[in-house]
């Protein structure tokens, strides 16, 4: 304990907000911050759109941080710290590794910049496309960050979605990454029953943002031709919308779509659709020959299959794991609930 911690506190966020003030000024300078004169609002019509300058400063860094010599993932976390603020161990999360290897990679990454002299400069038109996979992969985390706790987060990607469809017309993932945003932020007022967290089938459907819900599909109709990860996301959520769910044409989107990505969380979300369809022992199945012990909702997802199948002692269990690695209070309070009544 300081001698005086009131002067130790005030020195200290003194300390803190100079570094904050210096990092900001490094990074507007280096990312010319005020190059033009910019603005946030969506132009009218996307032939009134000047592609030579992006219209939002946001989006702009973005697209400066997801620099092609970089690696995809050390693109979209370096631009996660920089552009949304978030912690090393908020990016972690998102990307499911431990806190000490995000911070090696961001290491890495900030070390590579600087030794191979990469510069920081906004892409001309012809260059935006072989960045894009980044500025997608980057718009869906801070969308995730906040739908999940700020609500300002879940918004500002939204807009931003938004303004990267403007730009980009003729890019059927990120009309479908803006469709997917929509569709599930439209249930974000029906997700909780004051501090409880209410699951989709036991959701308030006349609190759901209907006209959102309908420019969402409307966007999907425009361009389910071209199915990529973010259409095939977005489609699914469609589906969702539905008063009653076709949970066989959920599977089976699910499972194009872990084909596309050959990812283990696409798989487990897959497990939740084939518990409906062909019963929660097949969803065990695919469950258990996944590599996800670490992540809260593999724990979750095993668990209810489990209580399902009558193996309460089990399901307790898996609850328990769940329960340990939860983040926000409602979750808590789910398992908890999940586990006094199985």
């Amino acid at each position: 304990m300081p001698d005086n911690p009131a002067a130790w506190l005030v020195t200290t966020a003194r300390n803190r907000a100079i570094d904050r003030l210096r990092r900001d000024r490094v990074l507007a300078a280096k990312l010319r911050l005020l190059q033009a004169t910019l603005t946030a609002d969506m132009p009218a019509a996307p032939g009134e759109v000047d592609v030579d300058t992006i219209p939002d400063e946001r989006l702009e860094l973005i697209f400066t941080c997801c620099h092609p010599a970089l690696a995809t993932e050390a693109q979209v976390a370096l631009t996660l710290r920089a552009v949304a603020g978030l912690s090393t161990d908020e990016i972690a999360r998102a990307f499911l590794v431990p806190r000490e290897t995000m911070k090696r990679r961001l290491t890495r990454a900030k070390t590579k910049i600087s030794t191979a002299g990469i510069p920081f400069s906004v892409p001309s038109s012809e260059l935006l496309p072989e960045r894009l996979a980044a500025v997608l992969a980057v718009i869906y985390l801070i969308f995730n960050e906040g739908y999940d706790r700020e609500a300002g987060l879940a918004a500002e990607a939204i807009q931003l979605g938004r303004v990267l469809a403007t730009l980009l017309p003729d890019e059927s993932e990120v009309r479908g990454l803006l469709a997917l945003m929509l569709l599930h932020d439209a249930r974000r007022a029906a997700r909780f029953d004051g501090p409880d967290l209410v699951l989709l089938q036991d959701q308030d459907r006349s609190r759901w943002n209907w006209p959102q819900i309908e420019e969402g599909k409307a966007i999907i109709d425009r361009v389910k031709d071209r199915p990529g990860p973010y259409v095939i996301q977005a489609a699914i959520a469609a589906l969702q919308t539905a008063e009653r769910l076709d949970w066989l044409q959920i599977a089976a989107l699910y499972g194009k779509l872990a084909g596309l990505t050959g990812s283990a969380v696409v798989r487990l979300n897959s497990a939740v659709a084939i518990a409906e369809a062909d019963g929660p022992a097949a969803a065990l199945a695919v469950v258990d020959s996944l590599d996800l012990a670490g992540y809260q909702y593999w724990h979750s997802t095993r668990a209810e299959l489990l209580r399902r199948l009558g193996r309460t002692d089990e399901a307790r269990a898996a609850f328990r794991e769940a329960l340990a690695l939860a983040r926000t209070n409602p979750e808590r309070r789910f398992l908890e609930r999940r586990i006094s009544e199985t």
